[in-house]
């Protein structure tokens, strides 16, 4: 029995508990949520360092990424330094493999062409794998990071001009409170209040984080598409209610619950027997397609 356990900054009224069989192993996978505290976060991570096979971390990101380019959040090394023994991840290595695959089994599996469909890609800077498929893949994406996170009324549609401006504002943007640009805690609970819904009403799809997504999401989302992840029962009923055609999220589904990226890396670094710092997308690549992961797909309405 290998044991996973994410360790997050979002509401404790997400946790979950699931159990599952990976390539022959049993894992024991749970979430505990902290509330938004990033001391009691950082102390659960001391507590279990050396006693559980992998932690993730989840409503935090280490580390950010925008082209060749990697930027580190200050709050994120704070938890990653705090264990000593047991490999921690903050689900960003798998992103850029598994997310990837998400947008090529919308392509070749769901048979939705993607060229010039207009997405709204709410937080590209913690799934630029993402983001970048969808470019490749012919899709209009509009980058929606300084909308959102800094409140700038700022429309991004090259990556040339997203790297651009990650290159400028990040490096401070990083030293920030992570609470600064990113709803943890009972944030996560608050009902959404839509801000900038034009962007929200011309995308034919709405991609990226689940929370960045809600918060500011408008009451009519009318036969969108959603590629996300992370999301429980009352999040799946919420999209139905606002109309949305198709939710589609990028882990599959675990005893009910898509849980965090950080999970399933998590799950995948226990099985590899690696450090973070070890494994290749070459490894992550070899285990998905050993374990035939798919992405959640539930029909709406």
């Amino acid at each position: 029995m290998k044991t996973i356990v994410s360790v997050s900054l979002g509401s404790s009224t997400r946790d979950h508990h699931a159990t599952a069989d990976l390539l022959g192993e049993r894992f024991e996978i749970s979430r505990v949520g902290t509330d938004g505290k990033l001391d009691v976060a950082i102390a659960k991570v001391k507590e279990l360092d050396g006693k559980v096979d992998a932690i993730g971390l989840g409503g935090i990101d280490v580390y950010l990424y925008a082209g060749k380019h990697r930027f580190a959040l200050r709050d994120g090394l704070r938890l990653l330094e705090a264990a000593k023994i047991t490999p921690v991840v903050d689900g960003s290595g798998l992103k850029n493999t598994l997310e990837r695959e998400a947008i090529r089994f919308m392509q070749d599996d769901l048979h939705i062409d993607l060229k010039g469909r207009r997405v709204l890609m709410v937080s590209a800077l913690d799934r630029f794998g993402m983001a970048q498929a969808l470019v490749d893949a012919g899709a209009d994406v509009l980058f929606g990071d300084f909308i959102f996170a800094l409140d700038k009324d700022m429309p991004v549609r090259s990556l040339a001009e997203f790297e651009e401006m990650a290159e400028k504002y990040l490096p401070d943007a990083c030293k920030l409170p992570f609470q600064f640009f990113y709803p943890t805690g009972k944030k996560q609970e608050k009902p959404p209040e839509p801000k900038y819904p034009q962007y929200y009403h011309d995308a034919e799809i709405i991609a990226g984080d689940f929370h960045f997504m809600r918060q500011f999401m408008p009451d009519d989302l009318g036969g969108k598409i959603v590629l996300t992840n992370t999301v429980t029962e009352n999040d799946v009923n919420e999209l139905r209610k606002r109309g949305v055609a198709q939710l589609i999220t990028t882990t599959p589904d675990f005893q009910g619950r898509s849980f965090g990226t950080n999970v399933v890396e998590a799950a995948l670094l226990a099985l590899l027997n690696k450090t973070w710092t070890d494994v290749t997308p070459a490894d992550y690549e070899r285990v998905l397609h050993e374990l035939h992961l798919k992405p959640r797909v539930i029909t709406l309405s």
